[in-house]
């Protein structure tokens, strides 16, 4: 009797020492194979993250589908100088990464040309304004749909459409019958953002789109970070920051292109034949003490705009034209604050591209066939963190 229940003893702790090796097992097994990407929707705001590099971006299909948030180790990559998304939502603007369609920057006349002939603006509608409308109309239209969000163990994504021609105000402005799709990917700790744009007319529809990041580093002020410009051509503007079809190279601006000092610069300008490397990408950089932001630019974006407007408006560059410089005894210290950015801006053709097409002073306009499709992608890579 005794030695049979000193056996049941022993087998039942062998039972129970195996069960916990079993668990232990699928402990290790799910701490190895744990998924580093997600992809979650709460509300209006889509969050994708990557445990790895500990990165996470925020998107709000809901106003223009900007990626209004892109943190590393806790550090804001992107300009945000809101309080909370709901404010964000009642006055968006100057933050995030805005899709600007369906033409970027500034146009010479309230009207554009497509294939020969001159389309001009409804003023009336009310949504282009001014004698030199800017930014097409859509960086904060609340019509984009989400079609998926998901992740797998390679990456995490968003993908959102804009069906262009469903929106008569729209149409009237810009009579094109198109669709945008933009996926945000994160992969690695690096945010990709590819656009395609599907031409539904039956005429060739130019592309003049662009996106707007507006990007910080958090470790140094504005007047220590460090730019690279890949390019090698800088258009210059007339009073009305519209290019005059003239240019120069870069290096005037840019004695040293690699590695300028923002201080000296009070940027709003435009650049063109970029320099790539084997995989067709130009990569702008900005560098603060320890943190970088490597800006990659795809092959169909073909110009880049450079916005970095000094806190005192003086610098080189073309941010002061028609501009004034603050008034004496302005809160100086709140623009240095709110100029504490710089805006990498990818476009797919120069400012007014479109009309200087037209008028044979830019020959790299592109067009998507009836039915076909433009595509491209940027990338945003930050290191330091």
């Amino acid at each position: 009797m005794t030695r049979y229940l000193r056996g049941s003893a022993i087998s039942a702790r062998m039972t129970l020492f195996r069960a916990a090796l079993a668990v232990l097992g699928l402990v290790s097994c799910g701490t190895a194979w744990a998924q580093p990407y997600s992809a979650r929707r709460t509300g209006d705001v889509v969050q994708l993250e990557d445990t790895r590099s500990q990165t996470v971006v925020s998107i709000l299909p809901s106003v223009g589908n900007i990626a209004f948030s892109m943190k590393v180790k806790g550090h804001e990559v992107l300009r945000w100088p809101y309080e909370s998304v709901e404010q964000f939502k009642s006055r968006p603007g100057l933050s995030g990464i805005p899709f600007v369609g369906p033409w970027a920057n500034r146009l010479d006349e309230q009207a554009f040309y497509a294939n020969g002939k001159r389309y001009p603006f409804d003023m009336e509608l009310g949504n282009v304004r001014g004698a030199i409308p800017i930014h097409g109309f859509l960086t904060t239209n609340d019509k984009w749909q989400i079609v998926e969000v998901k992740s797998d163990n390679a990456s995490a994504w968003v993908l959102s459409r804009l069906e262009f021609f469903r929106q008569p105000a729209w149409m009237k402005q810009w009579p094109f019958a198109h669709t945008v799709e933009v996926m945000y990917r994160l992969k690695n700790g690096e945010l990709e953002v590819h656009t395609a744009i599907t031409n539904a007319s039956a005429e060739p529809m130019p592309v003049a789109i662009g996106f707007h990041p507006y990007f910080q580093l958090t470790d140094s002020p504005r007047s220590t970070w460090k730019f690279s410009l890949a390019a090698k051509t800088h258009w210059l503007l007339a009073p009305n920051k519209v290019p005059t079809g003239e240019t120069e190279s870069s290096d005037v601006l840019f004695p040293n292109r690699r590695s300028a000092v923002l201080e000296d610069y009070n940027l709003d300008d435009v650049f063109s034949d970029l320099e790539r490397d084997g995989q067709g990408r130009a990569t702008m950089t900005i560098a603060g003490k320890a943190q970088r932001l490597d800006v990659a630019l795809g092959p169909n974006f073909r110009s880049v705009v450079v916005w970095a407007p000094h806190p005192e408006n003086r610098g080189r560059g073309s941010q002061s034209l028609g501009a004034t410089a603050p008034a004496a005894g302005g809160n100086v210290g709140q623009t240095q604050q709110d100029r504490n950015f710089i805006c990498i801006e990818p476009m797919a053709g120069i400012t007014d591209a479109v009309n200087l097409a037209q008028k044979g002073r830019y020959s790299e306009l592109q067009s998507i066939p009836a039915g076909g499709t433009w595509q491209e992608s940027f990338w945003i890579r930050p290191s330091g963190f």
